[in-house]
């Protein structure tokens, strides 16, 4: 954790967005046609009180709930599709670049133009994501060999804080010795949401981010962001969960384990106790934000903009009002999880690179991302002079 890294800047950012987007109506007109096809095959148990019968959604629920108005995805049809409630993701061959891969290349090509920086300019990748698409080899290798890098590359899971512990994990590589470090953060979230529970079946979108980091011992190629310190925090919970991975396989006494596209209670997808996230990470993350700018000299009224982690717009508010004494202004605080829904560790980053061109030398703003584990981290930068 760096209290003063002057010596280290971001000088690029990239970003790729799926091409298909669902809005509220959609995904509850998909939603609420479940149910009611889940209620009339179950009438009988539901008569007998042995199960309860589900409830419908609606739009409004949805925004008034999160803020979220649509979200983008891969891939559509499986999601809006009752009888699967998935997305369609075709197996691809191991010689072909993985679907996750070919995410965060497209986002890293477009943060390298901008900085235009080749291949051979960045000594490192780092994955930084909430879900991988495989256990090994890493994705990040597989990035790297698709986008010629030579050097090394890794994974790295904090959940939604991934791009901030990414951060300061490239900024600490860079002072080890590294000149610049590519940290992605491809996000296939519709792909662990359980699209037939009512409370979370709005949450998630798809999407990349890119960030190019680099020692700041040279002018930079275009605009940049002087690092001014980077704060990581952890605290374990149960309520943000998922429980896929490797020993599932090994957990079932017979048969195949339950499909998670037809089981609707599953732990095996996304799960949370919203209540208690937002009653509990409000002021961890609000705390670590204020004392972070305390520790580095810079007073909350100071800070133009906080790009923060968009996973909830209640959340987002309550954060800022309680760092800066007031309520924030949609200049202050953008957002972006109303098209976008929450991407995970890219919601911060996708709030940066689309709102920071207004930006003047010497301007000061913090990067937030927190989420499941619980974890957070903020990384406050200064416009490069």
């Amino acid at each position: 954790m760096s209290q003063d890294s002057a010596g280290v800047r971001i000088v690029a950012t990239g970003l790729y967005t799926p091409p298909h987007s669902i809005s509220n109506d959609e995904l509850v007109t998909a939603f609420n046609a479940y149910v009611e096809d889940f209620n009339r095959k179950n009438e009988a148990a539901i008569a007998a009180g042995d199960i309860a019968p589900l409830q419908p959604s609606s739009s409004e629920f949805i925004e008034k709930a999160s803020g979220i108005k649509a979200r983008f995805v891969i891939e559509k049809d499986g999601i809006l599709d009752i009888a699967r409630m998935a997305p369609k993701v075709a197996p691809r061959a191991n010689e072909e670049l993985s679907v996750l891969a070919e995410m965060a290349v497209t986002a890293a090509r477009e943060a390298m133009r901008s900085a235009d920086l080749k291949p051979g300019d960045i000594d490192g990748v780092i994955c930084a994501a909430s879900n991988m698409q495989r256990a090994y080899p890493a994705i990040a290798v597989e990035i790297q060999d698709a986008l010629g890098i030579d050097g090394f590359a890794f994974d790295m899971n904090v959940a939604c804080a991934s791009a901030a512990f990414g951060i300061e994990t490239g900024l600490g590589l860079i002072r080890a010795g590294a000149r610049r470090i590519l940290m992605v953060n491809p996000e296939i979230c519709s792909a662990h949401l359980n699209f037939r529970n009512r409370d979370c079946h709005f949450i998630f979108g798809d999407v990349a981010t890119a960030v190019i980091l680099e020692r700041a011992d040279g002018a930079p190629a275009g605009e940049a962001w002087d690092i001014l310190g980077t704060r990581l925090k952890t605290k374990f919970s149960n309520n943000i969960r998922n429980n896929f991975g490797f020993l599932n396989h090994c957990e079932r006494e017979t048969g195949e384990p339950a499909d998670p596209q037809t089981n609707p209670v599953t732990d095996k997808l996304f799960m949370q106790e919203g209540r208690k996230v937002f009653k509990e990470v409000v002021p961890m993350v609000s705390e670590l934000i204020a004392g972070h700018l305390g520790d580095v000299g810079v007073a909350p009224e100071n800070v133009k903009r906080f790009w923060l982690h968009q996973a909830n717009l209640a959340m987002n508010e309550f954060i800022a009002r309680k760092v800066l004494g007031r309520d924030a202004t949609r200049e202050e605080a953008p957002v972006i999880l109303d098209e976008y829904a929450n991407t995970s560790s890219a919601g911060s980053i996708i709030a940066f690179h689309k709102h920071k061109d207004d930006f003047k030398p010497g301007e000061i703003g913090v990067i937030c991302g927190f989420g499941a584990g619980y974890s957070a981290g903020s990384v406050i930068v200064r416009k490069t002079a």
